[in-house]
């Protein structure tokens, strides 16, 4: 492993940020823990704001921008500290309205909500009907578990009824775990990948597929990759999805991987070792999105 180069870890955003003019940065587990707001992160997205940089939020949060702003809102977060919100919600939303692609064109209208009601965002307004039953779908729209106590065995059935029927499944947070407060709770990626091991068809959006990206660089347009970083705590959506379009990546060690790393969440080797574990090598690392 050693041939793998050591992610340069730094104490905060201030170091780096004069080599970057755009920041794609995660939310939860990044700028907030699904309860509050981190202030130190606040005080560096503004502080970055401040000096001229481009900041969109690009999280995997499947509901819509305007959505997720509300929520800021909500937190305290001063709207001075971003420019733009992308999520995989958004993303979903804009695929089905404008069905450009050969896989959504050919989805039908008849969506199974596969999450919470709080997500009713992604199918309103795009042509989108909600049925109540798998047999009058022609697809399922997965956007997490119904409860945050739910566990992938909760799904087991419906999963496999939904396999027989040969549904096709829409993805709308890549996300496998995400913190609540202080509790581990599964996302919709998780939920999509056990229906893929079954044999289900799944399509994706958000971190670390392209669609989501492509709708950033439309914000940042101007911004040459050389000069984009992505920050996030996930591997396998932040640093992974950063790696996949050539840009650069920060990594927060005391996000959802806290319980992998433990007290090694600042010993470059223990990062570099997990990362090569999950095959997504980041170009720096912190603990926390500081300044």
């Amino acid at each position: 492993m050693s041939d793998v180069a050591l992610p340069q870890m730094i104490d905060g955003v201030s170091s780096i940020a004069d080599r970057y003019d755009g920041f794609l940065v995660d939310l939860w587990g990044c700028v907030h823990n699904g309860v509050e707001p981190y202030p130190e992160a606040v005080d560096a997205l503004l502080r970055l704001a401040g000096m001229g940089k481009k900041i969109n939020l690009l999280s995997n949060g499947p509901r819509r921008g305007v959505d997720l702003i509300a929520r800021l809102d909500g937190m305290g977060v001063s709207r001075d500290a971003y420019h733009y919100v992308m999520s995989s919600g958004e993303a979903a939303w804009q695929a089905f309205a404008d069905r450009t692609d050969e896989f959504h064109a050919s989805l039908g209208s008849r969506c199974f909500h596969l999450g919470p009601a709080r997500d009713v965002s992604v199918f309103t307004g795009n042509g989108i009907t909600q049925v109540q039953t798998l047999a009058g779908a022609d697809f399922i729209l997965n956007t997490g578990p119904w409860e945050f106590s739910d566990t992938l065995e909760s799904f087991e059935d419906l999963l496999g009824n939904a396999y027989d029927l040969r549904l096709p499944m829409v993805c709308a947070n890549p996300d496998l775990v995400v913190h609540i407060g202080e509790d581990l709770v599964i996302c919709a990626g998780l939920i999509a990948q056990r229906y893929e091991e079954m044999g289900g068809q799944v399509a994706y959006h958000g971190k670390p597929y392209q669609s989501v990206y492509e709708r950033c660089y439309a914000n940042l347009e101007g911004i040459e990759k050389q000069r984009i970083l992505a920050i996030g705590d996930g591997l396998r959506t932040d640093v992974q999805g950063a790696a996949n379009q050539g840009i650069s990546s920060l990594f927060l060690t005391k996000g959802i991987h806290v319980d992998e790393l433990g007290e090694k969440s600042d010993e470059p080797s223990e990062i570099r070792d997990l990362a090569i574990r999950i095959a997504a090598i980041p170009t720096y690392a912190s603990t926390r999105l500081r300044w």
